[in-house]
């Protein structure tokens, strides 16, 4: 069963576990089981989805349950109108804060079918504001240095690009710890090994938009899953996302 954080008569929205599909993609066509699919199933009604979180990316995932409600929010979606707030641990100690300004091409279409190189346009524009919210130093030679540095930051997608965390993230030469195409493999191994998480540590904490039908401010606010939560109390910041 996935977990409903907000239900009324045109919206729905869930906690998406990381590892989910939001829907059938070239990129894993071993999968079966996809998000849209499984909550359909689960509340008996068509479900349309908003927006998409990445297979290894848990956290707050939105769909309308009819079309003019779709049709809405899906608007304040693309004039990047919807507040979206996640969580990340990198690798490195970025900047307390700042704003990545990098335009990012479309890698890929909406069924993970990698796009020819005829099909490239000018890259759109891609922001993203982070802040740092903690940092620690271990004493374990991970790469080239006799100790690693990590830290927890709030990401703050100002526009709504392909893979656009990880890319930026990667851009400023602090990638997005269990990140296997934008990452560094060695740090991700690190924390299989010292923490037992095989995941991306990577969540959408919050999304904050216009309610479809009256207008009015919706909040709407997923927890950590617990395998992210065990590595930041491991990494001694608990009580420090409660302040973000």
């Amino acid at each position: 069963m996935l977990d409903i954080l907000y239900r009324d008569d045109f919206l729905v929205a869930i906690d998406k576990p990381a590892g989910l599909l939001v829907h059938r993609s070239d990129i894993d066509r071993h999968e079966t089981r996809f998000a849209v699919q499984l909550l359909r199933d689960q509340i008996g009604r068509r479900v349309h989805p908003l927006h998409r979180l990445d297979k290894g990316t848990s956290g707050v995932l939105l769909f309308a349950l009819e079309k003019d409600s779709a049709r809405e929010v899906g608007g304040q979606f693309q004039r990047d109108e919807v507040g979206k707030r996640y969580l990340a641990i990198v690798r490195g100690w970025p900047p307390e804060s700042g704003t990545i300004d990098h335009p990012l091409s479309r890698q890929f279409d909406d069924y993970g079918r990698k796009l020819s190189p005829g099909s490239a346009t000018e890259p759109p524009p891609a922001v993203t504001g982070y802040r740092r919210l903690a940092t620690v130093e271990l004493p374990d030679t991970v790469d080239r240095y006799p100790s690693s540095r990590y830290a927890l930051v709030e990401l703050m997608p100002k526009t709504g690009r392909q893979h656009q965390l990880r890319r930026h993230m990667k851009h400023i030469a602090h990638p997005i710890i269990g990140d296997a195409t934008w990452g560094k493999g060695i740090h991700n191994r690190f924390f299989q090994q010292r923490f037992n998480c095989h995941r991306l540590l990577l969540a959408c904490t919050r999304l904050e938009l216009r309610h479809p039908q009256d207008g009015r401010a919706l909040s709407i606010a997923a927890p950590l899953e617990d395998s992210f939560a065990a590595v930041i109390s491991a990494l001694g910041w608990d009580g420090v996302r409660e302040l973000a």
